[in-house]
């Protein structure tokens, strides 16, 4: 018996094992996904190994550091177009570690404007040089050439995604 026949194989996979039943736009679609959950699962497996935090907390605070005055959680729920109650979450976690600290807004006193401690902005900045490490060895069997490239036809395909979502509003 063949033991290949047991293992699970992923969507860009399948749709390789019949090209007639898809087109060239779907097997793309198929091959960015797959690339995206590979990457995104990597990144998530050595924040939490390598710092014992969650990739939502280190976008949280990616947010934060570009924003040395703080912002709302509002404004932090629309830039990481995630609901306000997970921000909210994030941010008392994060509060409890001592990495954000929160205040009243000046001009609305409902509205709490959260910010990154001394100690979490000094934090994150050392995850994000790792991180950006990490980034650089996922993509290192890509010469400067075939970056730029990539970042090419994959500006070109947002632009398409885009202009198709505009379509669909209509």
């Amino acid at each position: 018996m063949d033991d290949t026949a047991s293992i699970p194989l992923d969507a860009e996979t399948k749709v390789a094992e019949r090209p007639g039943d898809h087109e060239a736009e779907l097997r793309l679609w198929l091959r960015l996904l797959t690339c995206t959950n590979l990457i995104e699962g990597e990144v998530r497996s050595r924040l939490r190994d390598t710092f014992d935090v969650t990739l939502p907390r280190f976008d949280l605070m990616a947010q934060l550091d570009k924003t040395p005055g703080g912002m709302t959680l509002g404004e932090l729920s629309q830039r990481m177009m995630v609901s306000a109650g997970n921000v909210t979450g994030l941010a008392e976690r994060l509060e409890s570690l001592g990495m954000l600290e929160r205040r009243a807004a000046p001009n609305d006193r409902r509205a709490q404007i959260v910010s990154l401690t001394p100690e979490g902005r000094r934090a994150f900045r050392a995850m994000a040089r790792t991180h950006e490490n990490w980034i650089a060895e996922i993509f290192a069997d890509l010469s400067r050439d075939e970056i730029e490239t990539l970042m090419k036809l994959l500006a070109k395909t947002k632009a398409s995604a885009r202009k198709a979502h505009r379509a669909g509003d209509n």
